[in-house]
């Protein structure tokens, strides 16, 4: 079917707003680029920009991906089928909770909804907390406001990996009449009334809360000051909840939820300017650490008082940090099973320190799905132990309480963490020197270049066709080229190219799943710090006047 047929399909079947906003476009490339592809299920799911058309996140496009998901749930299980979901403080993510609650009820399938926005992390662990078939929750994590999304997650709490999202989406694209979706008369409300749909809350939280604790490493008195930002999402109550009894002072401007998240450019820890006026209040109590969870509080950034200044941690570095003080707290318990999880794009610099404590290393795809899986495998098998498991991009994992990252563990040990080193009288940007002193000075970063729309989209196809017929040729001293996309040990085949320096420097690129963008990542690895940053410099304006040129 063509962009036009498909547009003035919408217009026959759809409601009147949604029909008022497909009449209202007059810009034939926004047309294009809300019809020309369905929205498809990537790194974290669906996820995409709000709005009208089979290209958006929508009612349609969420009652669409439910019905498959449903649909797929009653061919792989027999006996009765249920679902945990819940929402973050997104705009419209309320809404479409509720639309994906009424089509799982409208298949028979019992529904427990959360009744409250709730982190990630809470949902994976709901679903398996009450024995549920699969779990959904409503969210585009830390992407702009424009944007929400659909994760979908297994029995176990974790997000469906390769082959079980393959299945899925078979079942999602046989639904080509989105007017079919909605023809149950019964409304979210009804199945409410009739038990069908269940609201839940309080008592997972509280039980999610629990287990969070029991991860706790240290508890020493300290008169560490933090500072921390929610974002206008989730982590606000769970946070605080297991900072009780440390000195925390909340950012009031960026408290409350909020879709719009109108105090920040983009809710995103990772970038500089999310954690502003965080780093502003930071000032002016002479705070030692700040602390910010992105909207589904899966990842969290922080900013070290360094002198009269305020440092901002990469990913990378603060990863390296917790696992240098998960191993060291945990020594007693370690043994020969013990195992770090670290995603292909992660610096090496945190499994070289897990391989100082005797720790197995282990690499997935990026996504945090596929540490979730080998916890999993771990739990079957018997063979290994998860001790902790972490990605560049702010998010870590410790404990097996949920399967996906946590912004509330990891709060509360990053804080511990920042006890220790205080008593110790210690920052952790004197800790990171430490590690840097004992391991190597890894500079690590991230280039993300935006190109929307179907042109975008073709270049990202052409651009990575480029770097992998250009091979070693990209730069001098490259000794191997990674081509996940051709299957590398046991990992699914991804469309992802790792190049590796003859010193053990290497750069990355990837598209990303969530987004219209390609990424590009560096980890340069060097004696001099200065020298460095000016190598990555060198390749970094390269790797851009290949993308922009």
């Amino acid at each position: 079917m063509g962009i036009k047929e498909k547009y003035n399909q919408w217009l026959e079947f759809a409601d009147e707003e949604t029909k008022n906003e497909l009449l209202s476009l007059s810009d034939e490339k926004e047309i294009e680029d809300r019809f020309y592809k369905d929205l498809a299920f990537g790194t974290g799911g669906l996820r995409g920009i709000m709005g009208a058309g089979s290209n958006r996140m929508n009612k349609y496009t969420v009652g669409k991906a439910t019905l498959g998901l449903a649909r797929y749930l009653k061919s792989k299980y027999e006996g009765e089928i249920s679902v945990a979901i819940a929402c973050d403080s997104r705009l419209n993510s309320k809404a479409f909770l509720w639309d994906a609650a009424q089509v799982f009820a409208s298949q028979g399938i019992k529904v427990y909804a959360h009744l409250w926005i709730v982190p990630v992390p809470v949902l994976s662990f709901t679903t398996r907390y009450l024995g549920c078939t699969a779990g959904v929750m409503i969210t585009a994590s830390h992407n702009p406001k424009e944007y929400n999304g659909y994760k979908v997650y297994d029995e176990k709490g974790c997000q469906l990996c390769t082959e079980d999202a393959k299945d899925a989406l078979s079942f999602i694209d046989e639904i080509t009449d989105y007017s079919s979706i909605y023809k149950d008369d019964e409304t979210a409300q009804t199945y409410l009334e009739n038990g069908l749909i269940e609201g839940i809350g309080e008592k997972e939280l509280d039980a999610f809360i629990d287990e969070v604790r029991k991860q706790s490493l240290y508890e020493a008195p300290s008169n560490l000051k933090i500072v921390y930002t929610p974002l206008h999402g989730t982590g606000n109550i769970p946070v605080r909840r297991v900072l009780e009894g440390m000195d925390v002072t909340v950012v009031k401007e960026q408290e409350e939820p909020d879709g719009n998240f109108t105090t920040v450019r983009s809710p995103n820890p990772e970038e500089k300017d999310a954690l502003t006026i965080a780093i502003d209040t930071a000032k002016k109590i002479d705070a030692d650490l700040v602390l910010g969870t992105d909207p589904d509080c899966d990842r969290v950034g922080i900013a070290v008082k360094d002198g009269d200044d305020y440092v901002l941690f990469t990913g990378n570095q603060t990863g390296a940090l917790l696992v240098k003080f998960v191993l060291e707290m945990k020594k007693a318990q370690l043994n020969e099973k013990s195992t770090l999880i670290k995603t292909i794009v992660t610096s090496e610099l945190g499994a070289n320190i897990g391989r100082k404590y005797g720790l197995q290393i282990e690499e997935t795809l990026t996504g945090f799905k596929f540490i979730g899986d080998k916890i999993n495998k771990y739990e079957q098998s018997g063979e290994q132990e998860f001790v902790i498991g972490y990605e560049e991009s702010y998010g870590y994992l410790v404990g097996t309480h949920a399967r996906d990252k946590d912004a509330v563990v990891s709060s509360m040990l990053i804080c511990q963490m920042a006890a220790w080193y205080k008593n110790q009288g210690k920052t952790l940007v004197d800790g990171l020197n430490e590690i840097y002193d004992e391991y190597g000075y890894y500079l690590d970063s991230l280039d993300s270049f935006v190109l929307k729309g179907k042109d975008g989209a073709q270049k990202i196809l052409d651009l990575m066709t480029y770097f992998r017929n250009t091979g070693k040729a990209l730069f001098d001293g490259i000794e191997e080229i990674i081509d996940f996309s051709t299957g590398i040990r046991d990992l699914p085949k991804e469309n992802v190219l790792k190049y590796i320096w003859n010193d053990g420097s290497w750069m990355a690129v990837r598209p990303s799943g969530t987004e219209p963008k390609i990424k590009v990542y560096y980890s340069i690895v060097d004696p001099d710090k200065s020298h460095a940053q000016e190598r990555l410099s060198l390749i970094r304006e390269k790797i851009s006047d290949i993308i922009n040129g």
